[in-house]
């Protein structure tokens, strides 16, 4: 109970400092938001592609609130934040969730922190995750909504992580694609600091995707990574 009274509290905290960024200093377009009123309270994975370190899960907690309060394609006055939706988890690096106080004091508002089982410079070592954290994760599924980049990194058109596509293998969650775009010229990266005032902003949620969980983890991840447009298909020519 004390640990879901601090995660509201700092919620609402940090929406009602952030809403400006999102509602004033910049327009954000929000499409898809019917969908989220269609979805069951838990076994729900969203996969979302990734530009900044908290920017955009920030804004996925003020759209989940407005959703909840029956918003409609916006956020509209942050009364929403009096109430905010908790039930909402997100997967983050641990190195990065402990690099700052701010980020700290983010954990706290839900996140799965996870160790890194890849290098940039070296690529590829394994395929997934470390047993202690895919636990994690699946049981935070089984309660939970739960957010995931599965590209593990804001650089665009990075491959995705296989260990997403054996986490939706084994829970059989209701996975939604997400679209967001605008975040890496608003924000700086690994902050919550303005970079740009009157940046586009938008975030596109797309229906439930229809997955064969009995297929390969490749074809999961390529029907996720297209999703997502962050495949091959959607690279600028």
């Amino acid at each position: 109970m004390i640990k879901k009274i601090r995660k509201k509290l700092l919620i609402s905290i940090i929406g009602i400092i952030s809403y400006p960024l999102f509602n004033v200093f910049n327009k954000l377009r929000i499409n898809g938001m019917e969908v989220l009123g269609k979805l069951p309270q838990k076994k729900v994975l969203f996969v979302s592609n990734h530009q900044t370190y908290f920017m955009e899960v920030i804004a996925f907690y003020h759209l989940f609130s407005a959703s909840k309060w029956g918003k409609k394609n916006k956020l509209g006055f942050p009364y929403y934040l009096l109430k905010p939706f908790i039930d909402l988890n997100y997967v983050a690096a641990g190195s990065t969730m402990q690099s700052t106080f701010l980020a700290r004091l983010f954990t706290l508002t839900g996140a799965i922190t996870v160790k890194r089982t890849w290098t940039n410079t070296l690529g590829e070592q394994k395929t997934g995750l470390d047993i202690g954290d895919t636990r994690n994760i699946t049981k935070a599924i089984e309660n939970n909504w739960v957010i995931t980049f599965p590209q593990g990194t804001t650089t665009p058109f990075a491959p995705g992580r296989k260990g997403t596509a054996h986490i939706i293998k084994q829970t059989r969650a209701t996975v939604i694609p997400i679209v967001i775009d605008g975040f890496s010229t608003a924000f700086e990266k690994k902050g919550v600091k303005l970079k740009k005032c009157s940046s586009k902003l938008s975030i596109k949620i797309k229906e439930p995707l229809n997955i064969d969980y009995d297929s390969s983890v490749d074809t999961i991840m390529s029907q996720i990574m297209g999703a997502i447009e962050q495949s091959d298909a959607y690279k600028p020519a």
